[in-house]
């Protein structure tokens, strides 16, 4: 597809975030993702009925349905397993993480880099700070995995204040993919206007809510929800307020993709995790294109951080006056 028009990129500068409707199709760019999930829970499926926790496969069921049966027969969940990132702490070296072709092939997508073209330029660099959000309905979510971040909601936050300052005049887009479609009821985006030109707001740990900006501190009157349909994206500048509402419904589930991009050749925030050169206008021959490679690349990271104490991943302790 084509780029951003100028009205579009007017729009981006001034709100900072941009939805843009269909740009995948769901059955020819986002379906083969989903068949690769349900692929890796099939391999989940295995182990559950081998320890008596699953008395059926449920192969009929399309694989959110599946995912939400399997989660509450079994009272577990899986999270990583189809995460295309790791942990920040502890990392193991069988830590759970999925870096399959269709996930490759999606982050990859020539109609996807048209519109990030339009924003970084067209040496596009894959930022390695990007996952695979399953929002489960709430009955389907296990007490150990409440306020899980890939499960539940995300408080406000930047996505410039959870990586580390040397990115901090990187520009980095972040690509917020709906595999599914988001709605107000499973837990669609929500972003505050014009926030990302009031620089980097002080972000608190927690337990509960991960690094987060406190709504004490926040404009919410002005935050404004999004829903969208499958195959459409949110763009985003790395300053942009945005957090997510919660799943409220019995039986849907939310699937979403953050992905982020930037001009290749500048810190990405996270020097501990693989990034690759997507497009080269210039060179060609620099963008990856074999996801074997791509996949090699998360292994070998997987390896060095088990072996290695957990690195720095963002700036804050908790000690700013907002945390109080």
């Amino acid at each position: 597809m084509p780029g951003l028009t100028a009205q579009q990129l007017e729009q981006f500068d001034r709100e900072g975030y941009l939805v843009v409707e269909d740009v995948l199709d769901p059955k020819a760019d986002i379906q083969p993702v989903l068949d690769e999930y349900n692929s890796v829970l099939d391999g989940i499926v295995d182990g559950l009925i081998a320890e008596g926790l699953l008395r059926d496969r449920y192969e009929h069921l399309p694989f959110p349905e599946r995912l939400t049966q399997v989660s509450m027969e079994s009272g577990r969940n899986f999270p990583a397993h189809f995460d295309i990132s790791l942990p920040q702490k502890g990392v193991k070296y069988d830590s759970p993480m999925h870096h399959g072709p269709a996930v490759f092939h999606l982050l990859t997508n020539p109609k996807l880099l048209d519109v990030v073209e339009s924003l970084v330029g067209p040496e596009i660099y894959s930022n390695p700070v990007q996952h695979i959000r399953t929002k489960l309905p709430k009955k389907a979510i296990g007490e150990s995995f409440r306020n899980h971040g890939l499960l539940e909601k995300i408080d406000w936050h930047q996505d410039n204040g959870v990586i580390l300052a040397e990115a901090d005049e990187s520009e980095i887009l972040t690509v917020w993919l709906a595999l599914l479609d988001a709605t107000l009821e499973n837990g669609c985006m929500q972003v505050i206007p014009k926030s990302h030109q009031q620089g980097i707001a002080d972000h608190c740990p927690s337990d509960s809510s991960g690094l987060h900006i406190p709504g004490k501190v926040l404009p919410l009157e002005r935050a404004t929800p999004l829903p969208m349909r499958a195959g459409s994206i949110l763009l985003m500048t790395q300053r942009t307020v945005h957090s997510s509402l919660d799943n409220v419904t019995e039986d849907s589930v939310r699937i979403s993709l953050d992905l982020r991009y930037q001009r290749t050749g500048v810190p990405t925030g996270r020097p501990s995790f693989p990034g690759f050169v997507a497009r080269s206008r210039s060179r060609p021959e620099q963008a990856l294109a074999d996801p074997t490679v791509w996949k090699k690349l998360w292994l070998d990271t997987r390896e060095t951080l088990a072996r290695a104490e957990d690195p720095l991943y963002n700036r804050w302790d908790g000690s700013a006056p907002a945390c109080a």
